[in-house]
């Protein structure tokens, strides 16, 4: 599916209006407090927002929030965890992919108090795609991890955008991370949204 922005609002951003392919995976960066997780977070449906935004021909004003937000998944900065270890977050007796992450299956049992934070940061990158979402949102999803970590992170995405044809907005600072991950490249300068080469965002 294809994720369309068409005059998408939210308060201290101009109006969005931007396609991402099937498969393709754009950038957004800015300043702190310029608008990136609050974009994000609107596109998921979680906070107020004027225009519209579709799934192909779906439309977000016309279906429910939870249906939305299993089809348009965001892995927020902060995560949040509600029970006492990783294991119960995910079906149960459902496979969890642990070794595309580089995690042990016990780390699954262990209460989530006792990983570290890189570690529950991959985990909940598995929680976000246990149910095959048509769209990932991802908000930093890479900043508690260490080079190695981060290159499996990146690989996995990939491999999943590629198998359900999905859309990624990846949020980031690293600018060469974002050059290799993305094929388009936002940035957030002055409450407006435009696309530029990821080098010349790193000055603004």
């Amino acid at each position: 599916m294809q994720l369309r922005l068409v005059d998408l609002g939210i308060d201290g951003l101009a109006t969005v209006t931007l396609t991402v392919l099937p498969g393709e995976c754009i950038s957004i960066k800015g300043a702190s407090g310029s608008g990136k997780t609050r974009l994000l977070r609107a596109i998921a449906d979680l906070d107020p927002h004027g225009g519209e935004i579709y799934l192909d021909d779906m439309a977000c004003s016309a279906t429910s929030a939870p249906a939305w937000r299993r089809q348009v998944a965001l892995l927020p900065a902060e995560i949040v965890w509600w029970k006492k270890t990783a294991r119960e977050h995910f079906d149960g007796g459902s496979e969890v992919p642990t070794a595309a992450l580089h995690l042990d299956d016990a780390l699954l049992q262990r209460p989530l108090s006792e990983l570290s934070t890189g570690q529950r940061q991959r985990l909940a990158l598995l929680r976000l795609v246990q149910h095959s979402p048509e769209v990932l949102l991802l908000d930093e999803p890479t900043a508690a991890l260490d080079p190695a970590s981060e290159q499996r992170v990146e690989a996995f995405v990939e491999q999943y955008r590629n198998r359900y044809s999905a859309p990624v907005v990846w949020i980031g600072h690293d600018v060469e991370q974002l050059s290799r991950v993305a094929a388009r490249h936002f940035v957030i300068h002055d409450g407006e949204l435009s696309q530029k080469p990821p080098r010349s965002s790193a000055s603004q």
